[in-house]
């Protein structure tokens, strides 16, 4: 389960290619995206106000609270109703697309936007916030999808956290699709169980249990709980705290093979991380070298995905302290 030499399958907002789709004719074009992403991630693009067959340049729309629901309405006439066909065609994606690892949205947006888009009374006043009636379909639809908005790449540990679980269920679907079984399960979770340790510790110790006895079971229906379980743990970033202690679990693989100059050095940088002195980076960096220097009797350490999420070229654990 090694990583693939070819690009994973990334849903992404048109606009953020720089496609001039947006309701003004213009675009909101993501340099990351398109400058650093697009090397690693296959990006499939989709504009869905163009797809349901708004024009461009075309009249605004906006979220608006009608009783208990969130209608997608324009903004010049609330007659014109766009929630159904929205919502029809994230779903329509989500069906066209089941390989997809990940979605990359357009904040603010009332298709698109996922964690932020206003929310009117039928007055105008704003009320609340809510997500994209397209963006919202698709989460319906693929609820194991890591989804994020573009502007909040621009933090480092949303950034990295949204990265690793796109790799993350990459390698689950790669896993489904050869077929499911006990052996391969067990082998997947033992190889991001210090990955899952750092963020959920209650969810490492479930989903344990749950790969302990696999005899008798029905593995699709088990298969489906685990990966459910798993993607929920890691939505959110790990604390510094979590790291540490999963750093320190990992030094116990060495304690018999470094003198304690090395181990004092490796404790120094894990409590300089700690601090916010190093990036997560710079202890990640030192467990590996001396992993590295007997392979042979550190597999199961070297084949932890925590210290190997997503390609290291990404530099990504350099930005987080």
């Amino acid at each position: 389960m090694s990583e693939p030499n070819y690009k994973v399958p990334v849903g992404i907002s048109r606009c953020l290619l720089g496609d001039p789709v947006r309701y003004n004719g213009d675009h909101k074009h993501n340099r990351f995206c398109t400058g650093v992403l697009s090397d690693y991630f296959e990006f499939v693009s989709t504009c869905p106000e163009v797809e349901i067959g708004m024009s461009v340049p075309r009249k605004p729309i906006r979220l608006v609270q009608l009783d208990d629901q969130t209608r997608a309405l324009a903004t010049d006439d609330p007659h014109q109703d766009f929630t159904t066909a929205l919502e029809q065609r994230g779903a329509e994606y989500a069906d066209a697309h089941p390989r997809l690892c990940g979605f990359i949205a357009t904040p603010n947006s009332p298709s698109c936007g996922t964690f932020g888009v206003k929310l009117y009374l039928p007055n105008g006043h704003p009320v609340n916030k809510t997500s994209g009636r397209f963006t919202a379909s698709l989460r319906a639809n693929n609820p194991l999808l890591p989804v994020e908005e573009a502007g909040r790449l621009n933090d480092a540990g949303l950034r990295e956290n949204f990265i690793m679980r796109v790799f993350t269920y990459h390698r689950w679907l790669n896993l489904r699709a050869d077929g499911l079984t006990a052996k391969g399960l067990v082998n997947f979770h033992s190889r991001h169980k210090y990955l899952l340790m750092a963020h959920n510790y209650k969810a490492y110790r479930e989903l344990g249990r749950l790969v302990a006895d696999l005899s008798g079971n029905d593995m699709d229906a088990l298969g489906d709980q685990y990966i459910s379980q798993l993607m929920q743990a890691l939505s959110a970033p790990p604390e510094r705290g979590t790291h540490c202690n999963v750093m320190q679990h990992l030094m116990g693989y060495l304690k018999q093979q470094i003198d304690q100059q090395d181990k004092q050095e490796l404790l120094r940088s894990i409590e300089d991380y700690r601090g916010g002195v190093v990036p997560l980076i710079v202890p990640i960096a030192l467990l590996k070298h001396h992993f590295q220097r007997n392979r042979q009797r550190h597999q199961y350490a070297l084949q932890q995905f925590y210290l190997s999420p997503y390609p290291h070229q990404l530099g990504l654990r350099s930005h987080i302290h």
